[in-house]
């Protein structure tokens, strides 16, 4: 079977809650961004992500956002940091919520625009890229990520061969589970945006 690659999301930080853009700053999980990120843990625990997962490849963005959630799901032993898997660099956006940019700019769309002192769209893409290449490279073998919600929706993009902007389409929750995957020898998305383990 060709290779997977299974996408986790941080768990809720103060930042994420209040939608603020949060790329480098380096800030950890809140005591609820936590409880769901075990519960995501006790789930991937058991059948059948259990088998699935004992023979997977683990990798997280070093920021502790997702270090916290790699080791509070259970990863944490078997996981390599890799800085490819940081959030975007929102540059001067960096802290910022979408209305505070759009009360400057109204038009503006980071997956069109970026941010000025960051990172492009492309630039990201390219790190996706990198990704997407390395999970692909891994035999038979599964890859298991955690990192960003920006970052993994550009890497679901460039999975299926789409264009940077089209990660707006990808809406991603806190603490969710996606996979992607194959259907008839071309990439698919199998799962998106799960959070089944909170209901």
């Amino acid at each position: 079977m060709a290779p997977r690659i299974l996408l986790v999301r941080h768990g809720q930080t103060e930042w994420s809650v209040t939608a603020r853009h949060t790329g480098r700053t380096d800030i950890p999980l809140t005591d609820a961004g936590r409880a769901t990120v075990r519960r995501l843990g006790e789930r991937l625990q058991r059948a059948p992500w259990e088998d699935l997962l004992s023979y997977a490849e683990v990798r997280t963005s070093p920021l502790v956002r997702a270090s916290e959630t790699c080791e509070l799901a259970g990863f944490g032993d078997r996981a390599k940091e890799w800085d490819t898997l940081m959030e975007w660099d929102y540059g001067a956006y960096e802290g910022l919520k979408p209305d505070e940019i759009r009360a400057e700019r109204p038009d503006w769309n980071i997956w069109r625009d970026g941010v000025p002192d960051g990172e492009t769209p492309d630039d990201l893409a390219a790190r996706a890229d990198e990704a997407v290449y390395w999970a692909r490279s891994t035999a038979d073998r599964d890859v298991l990520v955690f990192a960003h919600g920006h970052f993994l929706r550009m890497l679901a993009a460039r999975w299926l061969g789409l264009p940077a902007a089209s990660g707006a389409l990808f809406r991603l929750e806190p603490a969710s589970l996606s996979v992607l995957g194959w259907a008839y020898g071309a990439p698919a998305v199998e799962r998106w945006n799960d959070t089944g383990h909170l209901d």
